[in-house]
């Protein structure tokens, strides 16, 4: 962007009381409750940390301790700041196996209790109310609501206000509830309105079932916003900025986790804990489209 922030790394010291985002395929979308022991070596941003629960060995007789970068890292989550009501749909996490697991809310049962489909075990369990918390990420020094819960926010507020009118043949971005495809902006183009504040939209990438044509749906208007404005990143970005990333015929938010040589950068998907490697020409700056106007984040 033309007058990028400095890269910020947060900095822990021997005794930090921290969480773990351990980077094992069996663990990923977990927190576990660690100690901070010693930063690896002096100018490096990894540190040795010793976890609260998980041992060496099966003996049980030694605590587990690992190198890992600062990213994996992070304060312990402070309590929030008045009781949570959990319902059905909301993205939580559950205290299992020792951790904090990402899930989902499927069911709402007596008692104050929870079905919660863990995705890390693809399995279902119930859970009291006490062993679960909404998610929270840790974004230079500041303690911000997940992605997921921000874009429910925003679809909700902007499906609550007076929507934009859109005219045959306005190129346009769609928001789609597909599975799989969720959290994405297509590019569409309006063939016309299909009744109160829905249009019936043609999309520019995805295609039939039968790949015949191109997909034709009927959207919200709340879901369907002006495609936004280019913006010349000139230096380039940095760790922390947040981005729009062309994957899978779609624009998907992400954060940039680690800048690669050759304008490369590898981005981190919150919502779906992955890391993907993008070259900058698939990249732009994030923006939102708010009141009738782009903003990019630093904005709002």
């Amino acid at each position: 962007m033309s007058n990028p922030s400095s890269s910020w790394v947060a900095q822990f010291n021997p005794g930090d009381r921290v969480e773990i985002n351990p980077r094992d395929v069996g663990f990923r979308g977990s927190w576990y409750a660690g100690t901070v022991v010693r930063r690896e070596a002096k100018n490096t941003n990894r540190y040795v940390v010793e976890y609260d629960q998980l041992y060496a060995d099966e003996s049980g007789e030694k605590l587990l301790q690992e190198t890992l970068d600062w990213i994996q890292l992070r304060p312990p989550p402070p309590p929030p700041e008045k009781k949570v009501q959990f319902k059905f749909e909301d993205e939580v996490e559950a205290f299992y196996s020792d951790g904090w697991w990402e899930g989902a809310i499927i069911a709402e049962h007596s008692g104050g209790k929870f079905a919660v489909f863990l995705r890390g075990f693809e399995e279902q369990i119930v859970f009291e109310e006490k062993d679960l918390r909404l998610p929270v990420q840790w974004v230079k020094g500041k303690w911000e609501p997940r992605f997921e819960q921000v874009q429910r926010e925003k679809e909700n507020s902007n499906c609550s206000k007076e929507v934009m009118k859109f005219t045959k043949g306005m190129q346009v971005e769609v928001l789609t509830d597909e599975d799989g495809l969720k959290g994405a902006w297509f590019a569409a183009t309006i063939i016309e309105p299909s009744g109160e504040d829905k249009y019936l939209i043609e999309y520019k990438t995805l295609r039939n079932d039968d790949d015949t044509e191109f997909l034709r749906e009927v959207i919200r208007a709340c879901n369907i916003r002006p495609c936004p404005p280019e913006i010349i990143v000139v230096d380039g970005f940095k760790v922390w900025d947040e981005v729009d990333a062309y994957y899978n015929e779609g624009w998907w938010v992400g954060v940039i986790a680690k800048v690669l040589i050759n304008s490369n950068y590898e981005v981190s998907f919150i919502e779906y804990d992955e890391k993907i490697t993008f070259n900058q020409a698939d990249l732009r700056p994030h923006q939102d489209w708010l009141n009738g106007k782009w903003v990019v984040p630093s904005d709002v």
